[in-house]
């Protein structure tokens, strides 16, 4: 792979609004000392995982990797607690910025449907053996989507980095963006990052 250090660099600077948000709680000079503590700890896990195929790339490089890294150090900067709630405010404030686009879109004439009809292509890629996941899916329905995530790259990944408690955050983002959707209605029963043994998955026309 690229030079892990380079890598490590272009991926946090993808995180900044993590950073800015760092900066309202430790000065600069100690922020700027954990950003660069976060991409030394990214840097390592980038080369530790450098075998990883393409498919689970566009998961760990976007989410998995400088989230666990940017958590590490802030755990040793402010603890545990708080650095869970930094990292669980600035995910969830992405996913619901998401979710708030898709609710304008929600609003043109058959969108809502097309919405459901494009989750059997994307979670056959983004969610497939290929990208580190494991599923069941359900027979079509005319006006719902029906999945089950059986294992993924979250939790496997973050508990072999020693934070599995960062699953339950990226779990809980599909609440954020798609719970409040004009048109659809998200059902979920339980979470692997919550302890459940799989994610469901029910996206239903209203």
């Amino acid at each position: 792979m690229k030079d892990p250090d380079s890598a490590a660099e272009k991926i946090l600077k993808q995180k900044a609004f993590i950073r800015r948000e760092i900066e309202t709680v430790l000065s600069k000079e100690k922020s700027d000392a954990l950003w660069h503590r976060a991409q030394k700890i990214l840097a390592s896990i980038l080369l530790r995982y450098a075998g990883l195929s393409g498919g689970i790339r566009m998961h760990t490089d976007r989410f998995i990797f400088p989230s666990a890294a940017i958590y590490m150090a802030l755990k040793d900067a402010i603890g545990a607690d708080p650095a869970f709630q930094l990292i669980q405010n600035c995910s969830n404030t992405q996913a619901e910025k998401i979710g708030t686009k898709l609710a304008g879109m929600m609003k043109l004439p058959g969108f809502p449907s097309f919405f459901i009809f494009l989750w059997g292509p994307i979670s056959h890629t983004m969610f497939s053996h290929g990208s580190g996941f494991q599923n069941r899916f359900y027979p079509g329905k005319k006006g719902e989507y029906r999945m089950d995530i059986l294992a993924c790259p979250y939790h496997r990944l973050f508990t072999e980095l020693g934070c599995p408690e960062l699953t339950k955050i990226f779990c809980d983002n599909d609440i954020c963006t798609y719970g409040s959707l004009p048109g659809i209605s998200f059902h979920r029963t339980g979470t692997i990052g919550s302890g459940a043994d799989h994610c469901d998955f029910l996206i239903r026309k209203q």
